[in-house]
């Protein structure tokens, strides 16, 4: 499965240490000076490409600007070549969204629950691959820092790419309510996560309160700050893993801290990683390219230089190249450290990239 492959079907149908700066727990990043912008890639391997292929491609993206990819898939040797062409190779994880036969099959109870009781295992919400895993419960905990310890223990991997780090979206971007004909204008049982017994316990041990009592739980703000904490400590679990290894943690989320919390209960301006794209793909959202920079202006203000901001841009919601300058533009005049790219990366798009990134 491609990445994110429900929200692209939707639209199209209608770094390393020495980039980072070292992670340290809460607080500022101390981060190293660059001549320029830091950018990235997102791919799911071609294992059909040639090795002459993958040292071309390569180089053309370096040569771009492009300093860093985020294999969605295991492939050393298109992490090995990338590496040789002088480019980082990270390891893109799916962390939340995990639908693994085997982990269906043994562990249902690792799933989470909607407020109408039914979970994720076998009943997901919206598409089929939407297996959503509970962050509450230690057994996932475990099972996610087992993944990320087998990934990198490997020396072709520079680092961990978290994605699907959150809680499945309460409300969808606007433009595919129509997709899915339904329109969220409030939050809905069935797309609201997490209900399960151990999340409900949790929360009722610390409040006093069962969440399935309260006649309006989409508007208690406990309720909200218990399940971004959740995710908080999943992923700085994670990156407590990571970071044992001297490798750096980055991770995919939604495009702005208000919009991450509303419709995702993800709180990404408090994780301890070294690294944030944002997916500030303003067709989504009915946007103009002029909110790029809203969007990255935003997020470095709440960040408050904890760690570096790479704006995450989707390439079909660019209509011509002058477009795409204008979006990087932006994002970097907003004080973002680079973009990272998810779509087709053609000589156009070098082109643009290498215009405004390579002096």
């Amino acid at each position: 499965m491609n990445k994110r492959e429900f929200i692209k079907s939707s639209v199209l149908a209608g770094m390393g240490l020495t980039v980072m700066g070292s992670a340290t727990a809460g607080g500022k990043r101390k981060k190293k000076k660059h001549a320029g912008p830091k950018h990235w890639a997102w791919e799911s391997p071609n294992k059909k490409e040639s090795d002459a292929d993958l040292h071309t491609k390569y180089k053309r993206y370096s040569d771009a600007g492009i300093k860093g990819m985020f294999f969605e898939e295991d492939s050393e040797r298109h992490f090995r070549i990338a590496k040789k062409e002088g480019l980082e190779t990270h390891r893109w994880m799916w962390t939340m969204n995990r639908g693994e036969e085997t982990l269906l099959k043994n562990h249902p109870d690792y799933y989470a629950v909607n407020r109408n009781g039914d979970s994720c295992s076998d009943k997901p919400p919206y598409v089929n691959y939407y297996r959503w895993l509970c962050p509450s419960k230690p057994a996932v905990l475990d099972y996610l820092k087992n993944e990320v310890n087998s990934i990198l223990k490997k020396d072709y991997v520079d680092g961990i790419h978290l994605d699907y780090i959150r809680y499945s979206d309460v409300i969808l971007p606007v433009t595919l309510w129509e997709n899915y004909g339904i329109e969220q204008n409030s939050e809905l049982p069935e797309y609201d996560f997490c209900y399960c017994e151990t999340c409900r316990s949790k929360y009722k041990e610390k409040t006093g309160v069962d969440p399935l009592e309260m006649e309006f739980p989409d508007q208690i703000p406990s309720w909200r700050t218990f399940r971004y904490n959740q995710i908080n400590n999943v992923v700085n679990s994670l990156a407590e893993v990571a970071h044992k290894y001297k490798k750096p943690v980055t991770a995919a989320v939604f495009p702005t801290p208000e919009i991450a919390r509303r419709i995702v209960r993800q709180d990404w301006t408090n994780w301890n990683i070294d690294g944030v794209c944002p997916m500030i793909y303003h067709g989504f959202y009915n946007e103009q390219v002029s909110w790029i920079g809203d969007a990255v202006k935003e997020g470095i203000h709440f960040l408050n230089e904890r760690f570096p901001l790479y704006a995450g841009l989707f390439i079909p919601n660019f209509k011509s190249p002058e477009e795409l300058e204008t979006g990087i533009k932006l994002a970097l005049e907003n004080g973002a450290s680079g973009i990272s790219l998810f779509g087709k990366i053609d000589d156009g798009v070098l082109k643009t990239l290498k215009k405004i990134s390579v002096k």
